[in-house]
Protein backbone atom coordinates (compact mmCIF):
# COMPACT_ATOMS: atom_id res chain seq x y z
CA UNK A 1 0.00 0.00 0.00
CA UNK A 2 1.46 3.17 -0.63
CA UNK A 3 2.62 5.98 1.69
CA UNK A 4 -0.35 8.33 -0.32
CA UNK A 5 -2.90 5.17 -0.15
CA UNK A 6 -2.42 4.73 3.92
CA UNK A 7 -2.85 8.57 4.64
CA UNK A 8 -5.81 8.59 3.03
CA UNK A 9 -7.41 5.63 5.20
CA UNK A 10 -5.91 7.04 8.08
CA UNK A 11 -7.61 10.87 7.72
CA UNK A 12 -11.04 10.18 9.06
CA UNK A 13 -9.45 8.41 12.31
CA UNK A 14 -7.24 10.97 13.06
CA UNK A 15 -10.08 13.33 12.36
CA UNK A 16 -12.23 11.89 14.94
CA UNK A 17 -9.45 11.44 17.61
CA UNK A 18 -8.67 15.27 17.22
CA UNK A 19 -12.25 15.93 17.93
CA UNK A 20 -12.73 13.70 21.18
CA UNK A 21 -9.34 15.56 21.97
CA UNK A 22 -10.84 18.78 21.29
CA UNK A 23 -13.64 18.03 23.73
CA UNK A 24 -11.89 16.17 26.10
CA UNK A 25 -9.80 19.09 26.80
CA UNK A 26 -12.60 21.38 28.12
CA UNK A 27 -12.40 24.13 29.76
CA UNK A 28 -8.95 24.86 28.35
CA UNK A 29 -9.11 28.38 30.51
CA UNK A 30 -10.62 29.39 33.76
CA UNK A 31 -14.49 29.14 33.27
CA UNK A 32 -16.95 32.27 34.48
CA UNK A 33 -19.55 31.26 36.41
CA UNK A 34 -22.07 33.93 36.74
CA UNK A 35 -24.41 34.39 39.82
CA UNK A 36 -26.65 37.39 39.78
CA UNK A 37 -27.13 37.96 43.27
CA UNK A 38 -24.69 39.45 45.82
CA UNK A 39 -22.31 37.29 48.06
CA UNK A 40 -24.09 35.52 50.82
CA UNK A 41 -27.38 35.25 49.39
CA UNK A 42 -28.84 31.70 48.36
CA UNK A 43 -28.02 31.50 44.72
CA UNK A 44 -24.65 32.44 45.62
CA UNK A 45 -24.14 29.88 48.22
CA UNK A 46 -25.74 27.12 45.38
CA UNK A 47 -23.46 28.35 42.59
CA UNK A 48 -20.12 28.45 45.03
CA UNK A 49 -20.81 24.69 46.22
CA UNK A 50 -21.44 24.04 42.25
CA UNK A 51 -18.47 25.82 41.61
CA UNK A 52 -15.94 24.00 44.09
CA UNK A 53 -17.35 20.33 42.68
CA UNK A 54 -16.75 21.38 39.06
CA UNK A 55 -13.11 23.00 39.83
CA UNK A 56 -12.14 19.63 41.69
CA UNK A 57 -14.12 17.51 38.54
CA UNK A 58 -12.56 19.65 35.45
CA UNK A 59 -9.47 20.80 36.56
CA UNK A 60 -9.70 23.84 35.83
CA UNK A 61 -10.78 27.30 38.26
CA UNK A 62 -14.40 27.91 38.08
CA UNK A 63 -14.41 31.21 39.30
CA UNK A 64 -17.71 32.82 40.63
CA UNK A 65 -18.57 36.19 39.48
CA UNK A 66 -21.17 38.08 41.14
CA UNK A 67 -22.98 40.11 39.13
CA UNK A 68 -26.31 41.63 40.86
CA UNK A 69 -28.71 43.88 39.50
CA UNK A 70 -32.22 44.42 37.89
CA UNK A 71 -33.34 40.88 39.48
CA UNK A 72 -30.82 38.65 38.44
CA UNK A 73 -31.30 40.18 34.90
CA UNK A 74 -27.96 41.86 34.47
CA UNK A 75 -26.02 38.69 35.22
CA UNK A 76 -28.49 36.39 33.17
CA UNK A 77 -27.42 38.37 30.24
CA UNK A 78 -23.62 38.11 30.69
CA UNK A 79 -24.21 34.49 30.40
CA UNK A 80 -26.46 34.85 26.93
CA UNK A 81 -24.35 36.98 25.68
CA UNK A 82 -20.87 35.30 25.87
CA UNK A 83 -19.17 33.46 22.94
CA UNK A 84 -16.06 32.04 24.29
CA UNK A 85 -17.58 28.84 25.18
CA UNK A 86 -15.56 29.54 29.08
CA UNK A 87 -18.85 30.84 30.55
CA UNK A 88 -22.10 29.69 32.57
CA UNK A 89 -23.91 31.05 35.44
CA UNK A 90 -26.86 30.45 37.91
CA UNK A 91 -30.12 32.47 38.00
CA UNK A 92 -33.39 32.34 39.87
CA UNK A 93 -37.30 32.12 37.92
CA UNK A 94 -37.23 35.54 36.98
CA UNK A 95 -35.34 35.98 34.84
CA UNK A 96 -35.88 32.74 32.91
CA UNK A 97 -40.04 32.75 33.42
CA UNK A 98 -41.40 36.06 33.76
CA UNK A 99 -38.63 38.76 33.04
CA UNK A 100 -39.50 39.01 29.16
CA UNK A 101 -43.43 39.01 30.30
CA UNK A 102 -41.95 42.02 32.41
CA UNK A 103 -39.52 43.69 30.47
CA UNK A 104 -40.71 44.63 27.14
CA UNK A 105 -36.63 46.08 26.28
CA UNK A 106 -35.35 42.63 28.00
CA UNK A 107 -31.72 42.58 26.30
CA UNK A 108 -31.84 38.64 25.93
CA UNK A 109 -34.56 35.57 25.00
CA UNK A 110 -34.43 33.50 27.43
CA UNK A 111 -35.65 30.62 25.37
CA UNK A 112 -33.18 31.69 22.43
CA UNK A 113 -30.13 32.52 23.76
CA UNK A 114 -29.92 29.81 26.87
CA UNK A 115 -29.68 26.28 27.50
CA UNK A 116 -31.27 25.18 31.02
CA UNK A 117 -28.65 22.64 32.18
CA UNK A 118 -30.39 22.31 35.33
CA UNK A 119 -33.04 22.73 37.65
CA UNK A 120 -30.93 23.11 41.06
CA UNK A 121 -32.99 23.83 44.27
CA UNK A 122 -35.90 24.99 44.83
CA UNK A 123 -38.01 26.76 47.96
CA UNK A 124 -41.71 26.83 48.67
CA UNK A 125 -43.58 30.04 49.77
CA UNK A 126 -45.54 31.21 53.06
CA UNK A 127 -48.11 33.41 53.16
CA UNK A 128 -47.67 34.97 56.75
CA UNK A 129 -49.91 37.74 58.16
CA UNK A 130 -48.88 39.97 61.01
CA UNK A 131 -50.26 38.76 64.63
CA UNK A 132 -52.94 41.62 64.57
CA UNK A 133 -54.63 40.08 61.78
CA UNK A 134 -57.86 38.45 62.94
CA UNK A 135 -57.51 35.05 61.15
CA UNK A 136 -56.32 31.84 62.21
CA UNK A 137 -56.42 30.30 58.65
CA UNK A 138 -56.46 30.98 54.92
CA UNK A 139 -60.32 30.95 54.79
CA UNK A 140 -60.50 33.40 57.98
CA UNK A 141 -57.92 35.56 55.81
CA UNK A 142 -60.02 35.70 52.86
CA UNK A 143 -63.20 36.42 54.86
CA UNK A 144 -61.11 39.43 56.55
CA UNK A 145 -59.79 40.76 53.41
CA UNK A 146 -63.26 40.37 51.97
CA UNK A 147 -65.16 42.61 54.60
CA UNK A 148 -62.64 45.52 54.04
CA UNK A 149 -61.80 45.91 50.55
CA UNK A 150 -58.82 47.74 50.10
CA UNK A 151 -58.14 48.19 53.53
CA UNK A 152 -55.06 45.57 53.79
CA UNK A 153 -52.06 45.97 52.48
CA UNK A 154 -49.54 43.28 51.10
CA UNK A 155 -45.67 43.69 50.73
CA UNK A 156 -43.27 42.12 48.23
CA UNK A 157 -39.47 42.47 47.11
CA UNK A 158 -40.67 44.29 43.74
CA UNK A 159 -43.32 44.35 40.85
CA UNK A 160 -43.37 40.79 38.93
CA UNK A 161 -41.80 39.15 42.01
CA UNK A 162 -42.34 35.59 42.93
CA UNK A 163 -43.74 36.86 46.04
CA UNK A 164 -46.11 39.46 44.38
CA UNK A 165 -47.03 36.92 41.86
CA UNK A 166 -48.31 34.42 44.09
CA UNK A 167 -50.50 37.10 46.00
CA UNK A 168 -52.14 38.67 42.87
CA UNK A 169 -52.77 34.76 41.92
CA UNK A 170 -54.25 34.29 45.44
CA UNK A 171 -56.48 37.58 45.16
CA UNK A 172 -57.16 36.73 41.60
CA UNK A 173 -58.98 33.56 42.67
CA UNK A 174 -60.51 34.49 45.46
CA UNK A 175 -61.48 38.11 44.72
CA UNK A 176 -59.32 40.13 47.08
CA UNK A 177 -58.81 44.00 47.23
CA UNK A 178 -55.57 44.86 48.62
CA UNK A 179 -52.72 47.22 48.01
CA UNK A 180 -49.58 46.01 47.03
CA UNK A 181 -46.28 48.06 48.57
CA UNK A 182 -43.37 46.93 46.84
CA UNK A 183 -39.92 46.95 48.63
CA UNK A 184 -36.14 46.66 47.39
CA UNK A 185 -35.47 43.92 49.28
CA UNK A 186 -36.37 41.09 52.22
CA UNK A 187 -34.72 43.24 54.75
CA UNK A 188 -36.91 46.48 54.53
CA UNK A 189 -40.43 44.46 53.99
CA UNK A 190 -39.74 41.70 56.66
CA UNK A 191 -38.99 45.02 58.78
CA UNK A 192 -42.77 46.55 57.92
CA UNK A 193 -44.59 43.20 58.56
CA UNK A 194 -42.98 42.55 61.63
CA UNK A 195 -43.77 45.80 62.51
CA UNK A 196 -47.40 45.60 61.58
CA UNK A 197 -46.94 48.32 58.84
CA UNK A 198 -48.21 45.97 56.22
CA UNK A 199 -50.78 43.02 57.58
CA UNK A 200 -49.58 40.14 54.82
CA UNK A 201 -46.75 39.16 52.60
CA UNK A 202 -45.82 35.99 50.22
CA UNK A 203 -42.19 35.15 51.13
CA UNK A 204 -40.01 32.78 50.34
CA UNK A 205 -39.78 30.29 53.08
CA UNK A 206 -35.66 30.82 54.23
CA UNK A 207 -36.63 34.43 54.48
CA UNK A 208 -38.90 34.42 57.28
CA UNK A 209 -38.63 30.68 59.03
CA UNK A 210 -36.96 32.52 62.27
CA UNK A 211 -39.15 35.18 62.74
CA UNK A 212 -42.21 32.53 62.35
CA UNK A 213 -40.40 30.78 65.38
CA UNK A 214 -40.62 33.81 67.46
CA UNK A 215 -43.93 34.00 66.87
CA UNK A 216 -43.23 37.44 65.10
CA UNK A 217 -45.75 36.39 62.27
CA UNK A 218 -48.51 34.02 61.73
CA UNK A 219 -48.06 31.44 58.56
CA UNK A 220 -51.62 30.67 57.19
CA UNK A 221 -49.73 28.92 54.00
CA UNK A 222 -47.59 27.07 52.40
CA UNK A 223 -47.88 27.43 48.47
CA UNK A 224 -45.88 23.66 48.12
CA UNK A 225 -47.40 20.39 47.19
CA UNK A 226 -46.75 19.34 50.31
CA UNK A 227 -46.04 20.92 53.82
CA UNK A 228 -41.97 21.57 54.47
CA UNK A 229 -40.53 19.61 57.13
CA UNK A 230 -39.20 23.14 59.29
CA UNK A 231 -42.86 24.13 59.65
CA UNK A 232 -44.89 21.10 59.04
CA UNK A 233 -48.13 22.47 61.16
CA UNK A 234 -48.72 25.20 58.25
CA UNK A 235 -51.44 23.72 55.89
CA UNK A 236 -50.38 23.99 51.92
CA UNK A 237 -52.73 25.71 50.06
CA UNK A 238 -54.86 23.19 48.45
CA UNK A 239 -55.71 22.24 51.88
CA UNK A 240 -56.87 25.11 52.74
CA UNK A 241 -59.20 25.01 50.02
CA UNK A 242 -57.21 26.73 47.07
CA UNK A 243 -56.01 23.91 44.89
CA UNK A 244 -53.28 23.97 41.82
CA UNK A 245 -51.64 27.42 43.16
CA UNK A 246 -48.31 25.75 43.95
CA UNK A 247 -45.70 28.20 43.47
CA UNK A 248 -41.81 28.16 44.45
CA UNK A 249 -38.56 30.07 44.56
CA UNK A 250 -35.49 28.14 42.21
CA UNK A 251 -32.56 28.12 40.89
CA UNK A 252 -31.22 26.94 38.13
CA UNK A 253 -27.94 26.03 36.32
CA UNK A 254 -27.47 28.22 32.52
CA UNK A 255 -25.17 28.24 29.80
CA UNK A 256 -25.16 30.01 26.57
CA UNK A 257 -27.31 28.70 24.08
CA UNK A 258 -24.30 27.43 21.64
CA UNK A 259 -22.77 25.26 24.34
CA UNK A 260 -22.82 21.65 22.96
CA UNK A 261 -25.33 19.63 24.49
CA UNK A 262 -22.99 16.41 25.87
CA UNK A 263 -21.22 19.63 27.52
CA UNK A 264 -24.91 20.73 28.95
CA UNK A 265 -25.47 17.46 29.94
CA UNK A 266 -22.44 16.90 31.84
CA UNK A 267 -22.44 19.94 33.65
CA UNK A 268 -25.73 19.15 35.02
CA UNK A 269 -24.82 16.01 35.85
CA UNK A 270 -22.20 16.92 38.06
CA UNK A 271 -24.39 19.80 39.39
CA UNK A 272 -26.07 17.27 40.67
CA UNK A 273 -23.42 16.06 42.62
CA UNK A 274 -22.26 18.75 43.92
CA UNK A 275 -25.55 19.10 45.90
CA UNK A 276 -25.91 15.97 46.84
CA UNK A 277 -23.29 16.13 49.17
CA UNK A 278 -24.56 15.60 52.97
CA UNK A 279 -22.65 18.78 54.08
CA UNK A 280 -24.36 21.00 50.94
CA UNK A 281 -27.81 19.01 51.12
CA UNK A 282 -27.95 19.29 54.99
CA UNK A 283 -27.12 23.49 54.97
CA UNK A 284 -29.99 23.96 51.71
CA UNK A 285 -32.23 22.20 53.63
CA UNK A 286 -32.24 24.07 56.62
CA UNK A 287 -32.63 27.13 54.83
CA UNK A 288 -36.05 25.79 53.44
CA UNK A 289 -34.84 24.97 49.88
CA UNK A 290 -34.89 21.55 48.37
CA UNK A 291 -32.62 20.10 45.97
CA UNK A 292 -34.02 18.77 42.65
CA UNK A 293 -30.96 18.62 40.71
CA UNK A 294 -32.76 17.76 37.33
CA UNK A 295 -31.48 17.13 34.01
CA UNK A 296 -31.42 19.70 30.94
CA UNK A 297 -34.79 17.59 29.50
CA UNK A 298 -36.38 18.28 32.76
CA UNK A 299 -35.70 21.37 33.28
CA UNK A 300 -36.03 22.94 30.14
CA UNK A 301 -39.82 21.21 30.21
CA UNK A 302 -40.42 22.97 34.06
CA UNK A 303 -38.78 26.29 32.89
CA UNK A 304 -41.41 26.45 30.25
CA UNK A 305 -44.72 25.76 32.00
CA UNK A 306 -43.31 28.38 34.50
CA UNK A 307 -42.94 30.57 31.58
CA UNK A 308 -46.77 30.12 30.24
CA UNK A 309 -48.31 30.24 33.24
CA UNK A 310 -47.06 33.06 34.99
CA UNK A 311 -46.60 35.00 31.85
CA UNK A 312 -50.65 34.87 31.30
CA UNK A 313 -50.95 35.97 34.64
CA UNK A 314 -48.74 39.06 34.09
CA UNK A 315 -50.83 39.96 30.80
CA UNK A 316 -53.92 39.28 32.01
CA UNK A 317 -53.48 41.35 35.38
CA UNK A 318 -51.54 43.86 33.63
CA UNK A 319 -48.64 43.60 35.62
CA UNK A 320 -45.99 45.68 35.12
CA UNK A 321 -42.54 46.12 36.51
CA UNK A 322 -41.01 49.06 38.09
CA UNK A 323 -39.40 51.91 36.09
Amino acid sequence: MTFARRALLAAPALLLAGRARAQAAWPERPVRFVVPFPPGSTPDITGRAVATHLTQVFGQPFVVENRAGAGGNIGTDAVARARDGHVIGLTINGPLSTAKALYPDLPYDPARDLAIASLLVRAAQLLVVHPSVPAADLAGFIAHVRANPGKLSFGSVGSGSGGHLAMADLMARSGLDMVHVPYRGFPQATLDLVAGRIEAMVIVSAGILPQLREGRVRALAVTAERRMPQAPEVPTLAEAGIPDAESYAWNALIAPAATPAERVARLAAEAGRALSEPQTRAALEAGGFEVVASGPEAAARFVAAETARWSGLIARLGIRAEA
